[in-house]
């Protein structure tokens, strides 16, 4: 009896910390997503009180996917420095402090706390997977599914109230994008009991890199175009939707119905991903969805808009979390889920930041969204293929190299 009692007590703190390091993830994930999507809604006001010209707004978005490429390749050093825990505590202050500067009264301090603001959630893009694989191995395709449904409503939110909160409110569109400082600092609070603990992940195995492992690559590659095709979404789908006679309030609330849409999906693709063999039937399904939603704008019948969104919507949220998912699923451990997150996220993000300012060039110079638009069929073609060989049955081995190379 007193040997039960006392294992009662010690699982109850065990199960706390579970808690609350379950809810620390969560919330991490809900900042990832939600300073960048707000944005979009906002590119027009932005614009005329600016009289920024379209490519130089789509840098907006781009520059955090810069911010991405340069340091995700450095997140996991940072973490064996530091400890995981800590790292994430220092780009959660660091997303505040962006956050801030990026609504200060001057086009100079925009675009640097953009910057700063990328640079802040590399660090949590590349360790919660790592993060993930590390404390619920048994666990990856349920918790992944989690903080993806965390990311995702924030960002869905971010999307629907920054105009509301810029016109209804009346704090202008710097005031809109300041108060997501205040989801960061609650992170924060939160984030406080995780410091307790200070591991410091493992240096990744000599004797090979997985830069040289065309799985890696093929990883790589499915997460630079989902994300270049997320982000012209989150930068010109408001815009494009505007142009065609909806109201600027209307086209915000359709991108954040999008990532609405994306919410179940973006749970129960890294669950079923994690039961399956091989992923290569969820690739092809996400690719089909893409390619209808793209598709369907492209005609410009407008009484479509609505089968777009919700087609969309479900290939962003498949794409994401198959993507975030692949980090554990063709890795071993946590310290090669971390390198190959890294990679991933670094060339990744360095592709998806030339959608946003591409996508923004080809408007300026055909006055049309229809070449625009004919990209993001191409690269959903493109993620097919790649998503077909990211899919396989197979994981990185200790030299770096997947199985079958």
């Amino acid at each position: 009896m007193t040997t039960h009692i006392a294992r009662k007590r010690q699982q109850a703190p065990s199960r706390i910390k579970t808690a609350l390091l379950i809810i620390g993830i969560i919330l991490v994930a809900a900042n990832l997503r939600a300073s960048l999507t707000g944005l979009g809604p906002l590119v027009g006001a932005i614009r005329a009180q600016t009289n920024l010209s379209n490519s130089i707004t789509g840098m907006l978005t781009a520059l955090p996917l810069l911010a991405f490429a340069i340091l995700s390749p450095l997140a996991p050093r940072i973490a064996r420095r530091i400890g995981m825990e800590s790292a994430l505590m220092a780009s959660l202050v660091l997303l505040m402090v962006g956050i801030i500067v990026r609504s200060l009264p001057s086009v100079m301090t925009l675009f640097v706390g953009t910057f700063v603001i990328g640079l802040a959630i590399a660090v949590g893009n590349v360790l919660l997977p790592s993060l993930v694989k590390r404390d619920f191995p048994n666990q990856v395709g349920a918790m992944t599914g989690a903080y993806s449904v965390g990311m995702n409503v924030f960002g869905a939110l971010a999307s629907g109230i920054s105009v509301p909160l810029s016109i209804d409110a009346g704090l202008g569109w710097r005031g809109s994008l300041a108060c997501w400082a205040g989801l960061a600092g609650i992170t924060v609070i939160c984030w406080l009991p995780q410091l307790r603990n200070h591991h410091i992940p493992e240096a990744p195995r000599k004797g090979g890199s997985i830069w040289g492992s065309a799985l890696a690559w093929q990883v790589t590659l499915f997460m630079g175009l989902q994300s270049f095709l997320f982000y012209i979404n989150a930068t010109w789908l408001p815009v494009i939707l505007h142009e065609r006679g909806m109201s600027i309030t209307s086209s915000g609330w359709m991108l954040s119905a999008m990532q609405f849409v994306s919410l179940p999906i973006s749970f129960l693709v890294p669950l079923l991903a994690n039961r399956l063999s091989n992923q290569r039937g969820i690739v092809i399904v996400t690719v089909l969805f893409h390619l209808i939603g793209y598709i369907g704008l492209l005609s410009g019948n407008v009484a479509l808009t609505w089968v777009c969104i919700i087609c969309i919507g479900i290939a962003v949220g498949s794409s994401i979390s198959l993507a975030l998912a692949f980090f554990g699923l063709r890795t071993q451990d946590a310290s090669q889920a971390a390198e190959l997150s890294g990679m991933a996220q670094s060339v990744g993000y360095l592709l998806a930041a030339t959608g946003p300012i591409l996508f923004g060039h080809l408007h300026d110079l055909t006055h049309a969204w229809s070449i625009p638009l004919m990209i993001m069929v191409i690269a959903s073609m493109l993620l097919l293929f790649v998503g077909l060989g990211a899919g396989r049955n197979d994981y990185l081995s200790s030299s770096g190299l997947s199985k079958g190379e």
